[in-house]
C-alpha cells in the first residue's frame, strides 16, 4: 500500500569522535523513506536549494522513491551541523540553516493524497495539519515531533496530536510533552492526548510501543560499531511504516514486527556516517539480522522455571 513522509531533504555536517563529515545527505524524509523502500513504495514531500546534488536524488529515486512531491527553490538548502561525544547519545547542535526550508509549505500531488499510511516528519504541527488536510482517510497516520516544539508550539502540537493515529517521540521528549518523569504514566498520559499507539525511542536501550491494552519492549542489538547515530529515529520509522504498509491488518503481532523491523534498520544507519550503510544493505542481510534480534530475545525454549 502507499505510503507518504512529509519532512526535511537536507545536508548535514556531523562530527563524532569517529570522524568528521561535511555537507552530506541527511534530513528526516530522506532516512524515513530510504529505509521505507526496502519494504514498500515512498511518496516523498520536501524541498531542497538550488546547490542541492542531483546524484543524492538520484539515488532516491534508484531505491524506488517517488520525487514528484519534492521541489527545488531558489536559494541554498536546509543545512544541519552537529557534534557527538563518546557516549552518542545526543548530539550538540552546532549550527542550523533552514534556508529554503524556513517557508517551506507542503503541497501533496493528487497522485499522493490517496496515500493509505502517512508519516509526518519532525516539522512545525501547523505543517502537520495541513498535510492531514490533503489526504483523503488514511489508514493509519504517524508523526514524529520534538522538544522544540513541545516547548515553543504546544498548542498546535496538542490539536496535531489529536488526529494523529501513532506518535513516535524519545524518551526525554516523552518525559516533557506528558510532564512526567516515569516513562509508563508519561506513555498513557499522551494516549490520552489522541494518538491510540506511542513509540517510545530510547537509543541504545530500545524502544517501546504502548498501546492502551498493550505494551511490547524491543531491544536495541548490540553493535561492535557505531559510528554516527544521526537519522537513527526516522530510519527506525521508516522499517516500521514500510512493514505495516505491507499488511492489510494491525494487529499486535504485526505491530511487534514492525518493531523489531525499525530497530533491524536503525542498526544499520548507525554502522557508518549518512546513509553510507543503507546504501549497501540489501533484503538478504535484512532478514538475516531480523533472525539475530530474533534469537536475542527469543527464550521459549528454556523450559519452565524450576521449584
Amino acid at each position: 500500500m502507499s505510503l507518504l513522509v512529509v519532512g526535511s531533504v537536507a545536508l548535514d555536517s556531523v562530527e563524532t569522535p569517529f570522524g568528521i563529515k561535511e555537507d552530506v545527505l541527511g534530513g528526516s524524509a530522506t532516512y524515513f523513506s530510504t529505509s521505507a523502500s526496502f519494504f514498500s513504495p515512498v511518496n516523498v514531500v520536501a524541498v531542497v536549494g538550488e546547490d542541492f546534488p542531483e546524484p543524492h536524488l538520484q539515488f532516491l529515486r534508484e531505491r524506488g522513491v517517488n520525487l514528484d512531491g519534492l521541489t527545488r527553490e531558489p536559494g541554498r538548502t536546509f543545512r544541519w551541523k552537529g557534534r557527538y561525544g563518546w557516549q552518542l547519545n545526543e548530539a550538540e547542535t552546532l549550527d542550523t540553516q533552514l534556508n529554503v526550508f524556513q517557508s517551506f509549505t507542503p503541497r501533496l500531488p493528487d497522485s499522493y493524497r490517496d496515500s493509505r499510511y502517512v508519516f509526518l516528519g519532525n516539522i512545525h504541527p501547523e505543517l502537520q495539519s495541513q498535510v492531514l488536510d490533503q489526504v483523503k482517510g488514511p489508514r493509519l497516520v504517524a508523526a514524529d515531533t520534538m522538544n522544540f516544539w513541545i516547548t515553543g508550539s504546544r498548542p498546535a502540537l496538542l490539536k496535531t496530536l489529536e488526529r494523529v493515529d501513532l506518535l513516535f517521540i524519545n524518551d526525554s521528549e516523552a518525559r516533557q510533552l506528558s510532564g512526567e518523569h516515569n516513562i509508563v504514566l508519561a506513555a498513557r498520559n499522551i494516549l490520552a492526548m489522541g494518538p491510540k499507539r506511542v513509540v517510545i525511542k530510547r537509543g541504545e536501550y530500545g524502544a517501546l510501543l504502548f498501546e492502551h491494552d498493550h505494551v511490547f519492549a524491543c531491544p536495541a542489538l548490540p553493535l561492535a560499531e557505531v559510528f554516527d547515530p544521526t537519522g537513527a529515529g526516522d530510519t527506525f520509522a521508516g522499517g516500521f511504516m514500510g512493514t505495516l504498509a505491507t499488511s492489510e491488518e494491525l494487529s499486535p503481532a504485526i505491530l511487534r514486527r514492525a518493531m523489531v523491523m525499525g530497530s533491524v534498520m536503525a542498526s544499520f544507519a548507525v554502522e557508518k556516517f549518512s546513509l553510507e550503510r543503507l546504501r549497501e544493505i540489501d533484503r538478504g542481510l535484512i532478514r538475516a539480522r531480523f533472525s539475530d534480534f530474533k534469537k536475542l530475545t527469543h527464550f521459549e525454549d528454556l523450559g519452565p522455571l524450576e521449584d
